[in-house]
């Protein structure tokens, strides 16, 4: 069982009263395993404000039965439905996820009679942004597994791999480290593929003179690490050099200045008024940084249109960019702990223009 259950269930207690709901139906994964400690697949949670239960089959009864002193089992059959067990519940105002039920679902549960459904979003996810000490730990090695893999491809890159024989060198790396999965599909692009923040790893041969742009994370103990390096292959151009340096000084300036107390506008500006100031604020069309967890995406963000105000404990990555289409494009990305005075940054891999 995970630790911090009764602070976490205590805080999902009082979100329940604010929202109005007497139960909350948990469907959504990570905010099962959020709750649990273990995968959340082919299972549901189901709180009020005196009990807690996981709803499951026969297949996971044992892992059900491990966690008793947090939850009480209620088995699902052919014969007995997850349906069945609502409707014998005496709560009258049902929160389900809005963001993550079915809609077949949700049709199915409005027809429980005596009861109100009601959608809410945000109540788990809300407490999922501030770390505990065993989210932080788990993200550090993520993140290490993340940098000794990179420290491996800048002896690996060499003109003549292709893109997709380089981003499996880089996953196979990353396990190798000790990563359970990877935290996402890896970006692995080189030359005018490097303009396209979301690329994809294709047939092409690296060569001399490309920026390559490796975009990638390990996953571990259920936490993912977020990272991006551009490198350069033999030789850069003068144009390389000056776009790389923009956004290298928009991302030490971010480094430098995050902390605790700030909106995600005011993170955001941090990186994104010295590429506007440097006449590319047009080419850096994404947000400066988000949040990782059991997510590869969580809140709270570095953007324009983020007002939430970072806390203590709460992971940020802060990943500028400048993209010129059919040219190159360069994002730097580390990941960073928001402190009180500053942030802590859990990547360690140099930054600086490499040219292998």
């Amino acid at each position: 069982m995970v630790s911090h259950y009764n602070d976490r269930l205590s805080g999902l207690r009082a979100k329940m009263s604010e929202a109005g709901v007497d139960a909350l139906y948990v469907n959504h994964k990570e905010n099962i395993r959020y709750f649990s400690g273990r995968k959340g697949d082919d299972c549901a949670l189901y709180f009020t404000q005196d009990i807690a239960y996981i709803i499951t089959d026969f297949r996971y009864r044992e892992m059900a039965m491990e966690m008793s002193d947090s939850f009480e089992y209620v088995e699902t059959t052919g014969e007995y439905t997850t349906l069945d067990f609502l409707k014998s519940r005496g709560e009258k105002v049902l929160g389900v996820e809005k963001d993550y039920l079915s809609l077949g679902d949700y049709l199915s549960f409005c027809e429980l009679p005596g009861k109100e459904i009601k959608p809410v979003s945000g109540l788990i996810e809300d407490l999922r942004m501030i770390k505990t000490e065993d989210e932080i730990e788990a993200t550090q090695k993520a993140a290490a597994i993340a940098d000794r893999a990179l420290l491996h491809m800048l002896d690996y890159l060499k003109p003549g791999i292709s893109e997709k024989r380089a981003a499996a060198e880089l996953e196979f790396a990353m396990k190798c480290e000790g990563a359970d999965d990877l935290s996402f599909d890896t970006i692995l692009v080189s030359g005018a593929g490097t303009s396209k923040p979301h690329g994809v790893p294709s047939d092409k041969l690296i060569e001399a003179g490309d920026f390559v742009t490796m975009d990638f994370g390990a996953l571990y103990d259920g936490y993912h690490s977020d990272m991006t390096r551009t490198v350069a292959i033999g030789s850069a151009s003068d144009e390389m050099k000056k776009i790389y340096d923009i956004v290298y000084k928009a991302q030490i300036n971010c480094c430098a200045k995050l902390k605790a107390g700030m909106t995600g506008i005011e993170g955001d500006a941090l990186a994104r008024d010295i590429i506007e100031e440097a006449g590319y604020g047009e080419f850096f069309g994404h947000g400066t940084g988000h949040s990782t967890g059991l997510e590869i995406h969580e809140s709270p963000r570095l953007s324009r249109l983020w007002k939430g105000v970072l806390q203590p404990n709460m992971f940020i990555t802060i990943e500028p960019g400048i993209y010129l289409p059919g040219k190159f494009g360069v994002r730097i990305e580390d990941l960073a702990l928001i402190k009180a005075d500053g942030i802590m940054n859990l990547c360690t891999s140099p930054k600086e223009l490499i040219i292998l």
